[in-house]
């Protein structure tokens, strides 16, 4: 499955397609509001800031698996988002990215290694999936990894380069 064929509701519950966002590099994150790592919204906020007027998109994706770390109605979620951390970058409806109920889009996510090899289970909050602009999962990276790390940053910019030459 390409990651553009996948079809969810956005955090206020109106059917999206990940295709709508075909063309563009994405890095798709599964967020939590209660979380040590909640600062990396800040972050995320910054890469899509800064890179989205070369064809980029952060997309989150709220989650509550892990230690109930993001408890919030669609409106909390949105409202802590917004003033907290100033997020304009796109939030979908809270999803389970492991278990019998993980959502065909982490079903896809989850089998790309990270660098070190992992596949498998989301370990935790903000862990990050780079996607190429043909919905292709090209890069995964831990939660610790922040948005400014320098791996992260290099391979959204080698694939944001690969778009334009393409």
């Amino acid at each position: 499955m390409n990651v553009h064929d996948v079809e969810i509701a956005d955090l206020e519950g109106e059917p999206r397609r990940l295709g709508d966002w075909a063309g563009r590099t994405l890095l798709l994150v599964n967020v939590a509001s209660r979380c040590g790592l909640t600062p990396q919204y800040e972050g995320l906020q910054r890469l899509h800031e800064r890179y989205g007027p070369h064809g980029f998109a952060v997309l989150g994706f709220p989650c509550n698996q892990f230690l109930g770390q993001e408890p919030g109605t669609p409106a909390e979620i949105r409202e802590f988002c917004t003033t907290t951390y100033g997020v304009t970058f796109p939030l979908f409806e809270k999803i389970e990215v492991n278990g019998a109920g993980r959502h065909p889009l982490y079903a896809r996510l989850v089998e790309h290694p990270d660098a070190g090899g992992y596949t498998g289970d989301v370990r935790w909050n903000f862990e990050k999936f780079l996607v190429d602009r043909d919905g292709e999962v090209i890069a995964r990276f831990e939660p610790t990894v922040t948005p400014d790390d320098p791996a992260l940053i290099a391979a959204v910019e080698a694939a944001l380069s690969g778009a334009r030459s393409g």
